[in-house]
C-alpha cells in the first residue's frame, strides 16, 4: 500500500512504556507512521498547542488507557491525555482506544508496584475519564500482543471506512508514472514522424531520378535557385513546382504564361 497513515499515540508514559513500544512496532509493521509526544514533558500551554498541531496533522488518534490519569494541565484541571483525547474528538479525527483490562493491570501492579500503575492523585478524575472513554467503541486488551492485533485490525477498518489523506511513500510516484506515459506517447509520435519523413525522402529520391524534358529534377531545382522571380510557361517547371509543393517544399517562383524556357 502506498498510502501511509500518521497515527498519534496518546497515553500516560512511565506506566505504559512497554505498551507504547508495542503500539509503535505494530503501526510500523502495518506500514504506517507513529507519532506521539513522549519526548516532550507535559507542562505548559505552548506545548499543548504543539501537541494539538501534531494531532491536526495526524490521520488517526489512538489512546492507550491504563490505570493512571496523568499529568494535569493547570488551566483546565484536566490531564494532558484527556485534553488530547477530547481535542481529537472535537476535530472529527478517527479515534480508537485500547483499554487495559483488570487482569492485565493486576499483572503490571505485581511487576511494577501499585503506586506506579494506579492513579493516586486524581482517582475521581481518572474514573470519570475512563467512563467517558469506555462509553465509546473500545478494545480491551490483556497483553501487549492484544494491542498490536487491535492496531492492525482497526487501521484496516479505518482505511476502508474513512477517506484519509495519509502520506504517499513516494510523493513523485504519480508524476513519474505520468511522465513515463507522456514519454511513451512522444516516442510513438516521434516514430510516426520519422516514418513520414522517410516516406517523403523516398518520394523525393524517386522524383530526383525523373526527367523533366531535357532536365533532371536536381538540375531544375538548381535552375530555380538562380531566379527570385521568373516569368515562364514551361510545363516542366510547373510540374516540378507542384512536386515541391506536394513534398512540402516552398516555391519562390511565380508563373505568368508569356514565354518558354530555353531548352524546353
Amino acid at each position: 500500500m502506498n498510502k501511509k497513515l500518521q497515527v498519534f499515540v496518546s497515553s500516560t508514559y512511565t506506566d505504559l512504556i512497554e505498551e507504547r513500544q508495542a503500539a509503535v512496532e505494530a503501526i510500523l509493521d502495518a506500514g504506517h507512521i507513529p507519532a506521539g509526544m513522549e519526548l516532550f514533558k507535559a507542562g505548559n500551554e505552548s506545548q499543548l498547542k504543539t501537541i494539538y498541531k501534531w494531532i491536526d496533522e495526524s490521520d488517526v488518534y489512538m489512546l492507550i488507557l491504563g490505570g493512571r490519569y496523568g499529568s494535569v494541565e493547570s488551566k483546565s484541571g484536566k490531564s494532558y491525555t484527556q485534553l488530547e483525547y477530547e481535542y481529537a474528538l472535537s476535530k472529527n479525527i478517527p479515534v480508537f482506544s485500547v483499554v487495559i483490562n483488570n487482569s492485565y493491570l493486576t499483572q503490571k501492579i505485581n511487576s511494577m508496584g501499585y503506586d506506579k500503575v494506579t492513579e493516586q492523585d486524581n482517582p475521581d478524575k481518572y474514573k470519570s475519564f475512563k467512563e467517558f472513554v469506555i462509553s465509546k467503541i473500545i478494545r480491551e486488551v490483556s497483553d501487549s500482543k492484544d494491542i498490536q492485533i487491535a492496531i492492525h485490525s482497526t487501521l484496516n477498518e479505518f482505511i476502508n471506512e474513512y477517506d484519509l489523506t495519509g502520506w504517499i511513500r513516494n510523493s513523485k510516484e504519480n508524476d513519474t508514472n505520468q511522465l513515463l506515459k507522456d514519454n511513451t506517447n512522444l516516442l510513438k509520435e516521434n516514430n510516426l514522424l520519422n516514418k513520414q519523413i522517410q516516406k517523403l525522402q523516398e518520394q523525393l529520391n524517386a522524383k530526383s531520378k525523373e526527367q523533366f524534358g531535357n532536365f533532371s529534377f536536381d538540375e531544375l531545382v538548381k535552375k530555380r535557385s538562380e531566379f527570385h522571380k521568373i516569368i515562364i510557361a514551361s510545363p516542366y517547371f510547373r510540374e516540378m513546382e507542384q512536386t515541391l509543393f506536394d513534398l512540402g517544399m516552398k516555391s519562390d517562383i511565380d508563373f505568368i504564361t508569356i514565354q518558354s524556357f530555353p531548352n524546353d
